[in-house]
């Protein structure tokens, strides 16, 4: 459906119906799942203005997929977005986003306190490549300022940090951003965009792991990126040359003079994926488009879940902490307040009093709670980041951005909250024993 004509409907009508209206071939209403290498050519003509760009359509599933393509404009839809490329993973997400913006010699600033992952991606993978980043507490916006360069070509942060629970001052970012000419780049996996819509605040690109709540049955592995279409590529041309300059791998396009505010997610879907290779099978994008027609339900589910058990954790007294941006506790509550109105998501952040043996036999103890490391399922989940998700990190790396041997990860699920809280209750019981 063009979602343009239902622009105006709330979240869950576009959820429902964006991206997708029927097959034109059959009328069929349900999405179908287009098992397919490639695409036959009505003629030569056709063929190379497909190759051109002349014409839109499609050539090779590696490059564009109807049944992903449906899961990309419902993605774009709810994020409020000018393009959404679907990625294999979240991973893949970073890597061709960061390729589309930089090259040898550029430096990015990130939050020091992003999901272990990003941090290892960005410190040992791109160092090889020439890319630098300076890691910075971007819950204070002064220490982004001070680390801007004239060859920063990005700005990362998470609206609700992995695995500390932090939520980003979101507008102050915004406007360092745009008076510095960088982008301002939000993994909203957390949050979601029923939660919060990071373009509303002044984000420029978005980046998600559909793995977790977009998907929310643990059962893929998925990324996106969304172009907000509000950065002035133009204004910063010498910046940004893969977007502003004759692209000479195809065809001298300019991405700013043919596809305009949508330069990024053109660049995105017709190069950086083309040679990256990082596109989501045909399955998995049927499997997310299905998803999202109950997203905005699930993430109401477990906003309300994981502030009650949020509640009984802090009240508990084998609890050393809790860290929950719904919590008036929490440092950030103000922000959370702002930014995520409808609900903190479901991600929980505490800490058993009695350290690391006492974490692990609360880990051992649990039994309707999955011990695995995976957010965002329909499942509720645990881990202990500073022995899985954070331990590529020394000691001193995991102190510095507050992550103790302690520190419990806790993913709300879909269960009834009291079934939630009683298997807490027996395996914080267990381990003060």
């Amino acid at each position: 459906m063009n979602c343009e004509r239902v622009k105006n409907y709330g979240l869950t009508t576009k959820a429902l119906h964006c991206g997708w209206k029927s097959d034109p071939a059959t009328g069929a209403s349900a999405l179908p799942i287009y098992a397919t290498a490639a695409y036959k050519f009505r003629n030569a003509e056709h063929a190379a203005n497909l190759y051109s760009l002349d014409e839109d359509g499609f050539i090779y599933s590696r490059l564009s997929n109807p049944t992903v393509m449906a899961f990309e404009q419902g993605l774009n839809a709810l994020e409020g977005g000018a393009g959404c490329l679907a990625t294999s993973s979240g991973h893949a997400a970073f890597v061709h986003l960061l390729t589309a913006l930089c090259s040898a010699g550029d430096h990015v600033i990130a939050s020091k306190k992003l999901y272990g992952g990003t941090l290892t991606l960005l410190s040992d993978i791109f160092t090889r490549f020439g890319v630098t980043t300076t890691f910075v507490d971007t819950d204070h916006p002064c220490q982004v300022e001070q680390a801007i360069r004239d060859n920063t070509k990005a700005i990362i942060t998470e609206t609700i940090g992995n695995p500390l629970m932090n939520v980003a001052p979101l507008e102050t970012l915004s406007r360092i951003a745009n008076r510095n000419g960088t982008p301002l780049v939000v993994d909203n996996t957390f949050a979601s965009p029923v939660l919060c819509r990071p373009f509303e605040w002044g984000a420029h690109i978005i980046i998600h792991s559909t793995t977790k709540y977009i998907a929310g049955g643990g059962h893929l592995i998925g990324g996106a990126v969304i172009d907000g279409g509000n950065f002035d590529w133009n204004r910063h041309a010498d910046k940004f040359p893969s977007l502003t300059k004759p692209d000479k791998f195809y065809h001298g396009i300019v991405y700013t003079e043919k596809y305009g505010a949508s330069a990024l997610y053109a660049k995105l879907h017709v190069s950086i994926i083309r040679d990256l290779g990082g596109s989501p099978s045909a399955f998995d994008g049927w499997l997310l488009h299905l998803a999202l027609s109950t997203l905005p339900l699930r993430m109401e589910r477990v906003s309300a879940s994981a502030l009650e058990v949020a509640k009984y954790l802090e009240s508990h007294p084998a609890v050393e902490w809790v860290r929950y941006p719904g919590l008036p506790s929490h440092p950030q509550n103000d922000l959370a307040k702002i930014y995520l109105p409808q609900g903190s998501s479901g991600m929980i952040a505490f800490s058993v009093k009695g350290g690391l043996a006492a974490g692990k036999k609360f880990l051992d103890g649990v039994e309707l709670i999955g011990h695995m490391a995976n957010v965002g399922d329909s499942r509720t989940l645990v881990v202990h980041p500073a022995s899985t998700t954070h331990s590529q990190l020394t000691p001193e790396q995991r102190a510095e951005i507050e992550i103790g041997e302690g520190l419990i990860r806790l993913s709300v699920g879909l269960e009834d909250a009291a079934d939630i809280i009683a298997d807490l209750g027996q395996a914080l019981e267990a381990a003060g024993e």
